[in-house]
């Protein structure tokens, strides 16, 4: 695959809820969208090697929405870990603790049917998205 994309966030809390947050379904739908005229009706994470995430993303109005899923090549428990999308596109997010604060940075391999620079501020706004709903919870 051809350079990853690095985006990033500090978290206004410990690693371990931050963790959580990341990861729990019953918090996933309530952050994993780009844009507050989408939502993600519904998640499930199997968070194990081998495991898989899934996860329904979709406008608000029902214009639009696709399934999100992937397949976990590593999971180094509350620290990072690693998956495979179906097109075999990889992304890795690390959890590093800050203090009382937590810093994620997440590496993903860029598709090819868009520009990289939308790619990597949709990503952007789904991690600000779950920044913000971690600091308000």
């Amino acid at each position: 695959m051809s350079n990853k994309i690095n985006i990033s966030t500090t978290v206004n809390a410990d690693a371990k809820k931050t963790w959580d947050y990341y990861n729990q379904p019953e918090h996933i739908t309530k952050w994993n969208f780009a844009d507050p005229s989408w939502h993600c009706p519904s998640a499930s994470n199997d968070l194990k090697t081998g495991g898989k995430y899934a996860a329904r993303m979709e406008a608000k109005d029902g214009s639009f929405g696709f399934e999100f899923e992937a397949i976990y090549d590593e999971v180094i428990d509350g620290k990072a870990f690693t998956y495979s999308m179906a097109d075999g596109r990889q992304v890795t997010v690390a959890f590093h603790p800050n203090g009382s604060q937590t810093d994620i940075n997440i590496a993903f391999d860029p598709e090819t049917e868009n520009p990289v620079e939308m790619q990597k501020a949709g990503w952007q706004a789904i991690l600000d998205n779950f920044q913000r709903y971690v600091a308000a919870n």
